[in-house]
């Protein structure tokens, strides 16, 4: 991490901030993701799925986090898990073909739910116009609210999660990634939008954290925080099982996503959330601080590539090439820009970080 992230604090040592929150938040409590809390958590799953089809619910996105978690859950916890799938319309096809491989091989049951493409399209194009750094939030709120609603909607109460402080334990600053904020996705929308969001799965951190969770008692679980779990093992291992196809950097079996990531955020804000899934690794010594600082100084993705997805996004979301270079080149913007509940998810966060709940860094 450097100092484009602007609240990166150092100690007298100079370590900073989230080094020491690793280390006294979320490293000091490992102890308590114990094997034997884990079985005791599996045996609830268990008998609550006793005489349902499925116990819980899976989303894979053919990355290697969901993916090993699938694996994982099925063999080696023997859970009956239905996997649910999103289709945004910007999915690669080496993550339709890993996501086809291991439900086929461990013999899973596949719901995919495919987003009604012209209210996706009219949202993301909005976003784009908004000049906002959060161009995923669109993706990622389908994703997170389209599993939410189906498990309630299907009467499954858990709902398991490839999401781990092993690999997300160093959050992006707000300046880069914003809260998942319907109030921000809704002003965004009517200041740019012509399309109804009525047709997309949508449901707000208050929705699903407090309503869902504890009037509709829908629990989320996070079965990879309990393993000692190595990214570059778990790759191995997909890969040897499955033939699962690795990706050139986290979150890049999606298109958008790749674009996004590997080159508008870094171009238009300077913001590389490469530098958070490099120092997740260094801090869990999966990688030293020495190749973490390598990587980084390499491109995310060839440029060329990155020419032909900034045209292809253009085309799909309706703008002309010059008009969307113009829009990457223009002054950027941030959540304030916009109605937004900040202070009241900013509130939430921090009773759940008073409550033991929330462990990683929010600012």
């Amino acid at each position: 991490m450097d100092t484009t992230d602007s609240a990166i604090s150092f100690n007298a040592e100079g370590i900073c901030d989230y080094c020491i929150n690793y280390e006294k938040k979320i490293l000091s409590d490992s102890n308590s993701y114990s094997n034997e809390e884990l079985q005791k958590i599996v045996q609830k799953i268990k008998r609550y799925g006793r005489n349902k089809t499925y116990d819980c619910v899976i989303g894979l996105s053919g990355g290697a986090d969901s993916s090993y978690l699938v694996y994982y859950a099925k063999e080696i916890l023997g859970l009956r898990p239905l996997i649910y799938s999103v289709d945004t319309g910007w999915n690669l096809n080496v993550a339709v073909e890993n996501i086809e491989k291991i439900v086929k091989k461990l013999n899973l049951d596949l719901f995919t739910e495919v987003i009604d493409w012209h209210a996706m399209q009219d949202l993301q194009r909005s976003f784009f116009l908004s000049n906002l750094p959060y161009q995923d939030l669109p993706q990622d709120h389908v994703i997170f609210a389209g599993i939410y609603n189906y498990a309630i909607k299907n009467d499954i109460k858990y709902v398991l999660t490839g999401s781990n402080n092993s690999t997300e334990g160093v959050r992006p600053p707000i300046e880069w990634v914003y809260f998942n904020d319907l109030k921000l996705i809704r002003s965004v929308h009517r200041k740019f939008g012509k399309v109804p969001l009525k047709s997309l799965p949508l449901a707000s951190m208050l929705k699903y954290k407090i309503f869902y969770e504890f009037v509709l008692g829908m629990k989320r679980f996070y079965p990879l925080d309990y393993l000692n779990y190595n990214k570059e093992e778990a790759e191995k291992l997909l890969a040897e099982k499955f033939d699962w196809k690795k990706y050139d950097n986290k979150h890049y079996e999606n298109i958008f996503t790749r674009f996004y990531e590997g080159y508008y955020l870094i171009k238009k804000f300077g913001f590389d959330k490469r530098r958070c899934y490099l120092s997740n690794l260094i801090i869990t010594n999966q990688i030293t601080r020495e190749e973490g600082m390598e990587l980084i100084l390499k491109n995310p993705y060839d440029i060329q590539t990155a020419k032909r997805d900034q045209d292809f996004i253009a085309k799909k979301l309706n703008f002309s090439p010059l008009e969307f270079d113009n829009l990457i080149n223009s002054p950027g913007k941030n959540y304030k820009d916009y109605p937004n509940d900040y202070f009241l998810l900013k509130l939430m966060i921090k009773i759940a970080q008073l409550l033991g709940i929330e462990k990683r860094e929010f600012r």
